[in-house]
């Protein structure tokens, strides 16, 4: 039985999911799990896709490379995407949204995106791929979308996550 959840924390490239997880690691004591490091760290890819100039995930190889670990509990998932997940692994999914389109085409653009690869991110963020992606894979009661554009964001939405697990360790403690 876990004695700490496991939350994916989601949403297009540059929502700022790394800050959000990165901040929380260090407020709660969860443990930041890079999915992007991950693969990385242990050749979790199948290929690498030149149009879009990244590598492609082997869903796979990664969700058994972190299994052991994600199943004691406590880690915050640093992922673009979360339908690969288990259900029975996710407590929580934040989606992180960035409505002003502006503030996340100058995020992706100062990472040095491709004209391709930052208009079909925005595509996602404008039509809510990743939220409907998350609403279709879990429980409705488990997906919190949450706003995502400016530092005042950040510091909320962390302490609304915080709330979040501090209750869930309160109903999960006998």
């Amino acid at each position: 039985m876990r004695t700490a959840p496991n939350v994916i924390v989601t949403g297009t490239p540059g929502v700022g999911k790394t800050v959000h997880c990165e901040q929380l690691a260090q407020d709660l004591g969860l443990k930041h799990l890079s999915v992007n490091q991950v693969a990385k760290d242990r050749d979790c890819y199948e290929e690498y896709d030149e149009e879009r100039k990244s590598w492609v995930v082997d869903d796979d190889k990664l969700l058994d490379a972190i299994e052991d670990e994600v199943l004691q509990g406590g880690y915050l998932i640093d992922w673009h995407a979360c339908d690969m997940f288990p259900k029975s692994w996710i407590d929580l999914v934040v989606v992180l949204r960035c409505p002003q389109t502006s503030v996340l085409y100058d995020r992706l653009s100062s990472r040095g995106y491709h004209e391709e690869k930052l208009q079909e991110n925005l595509d996602a963020e404008i039509f809510g791929v990743l939220l409907e992606e998350a609403r279709e894979s879990y429980d409705e009661e488990i997906v919190v979308e949450l706003n995502s554009e400016q530092d005042s964001d950040v510091e909320a939405n962390c302490a609304r996550i915080s709330q979040w697990v501090q209750s869930w360790k309160e109903q999960h403690a006998e």
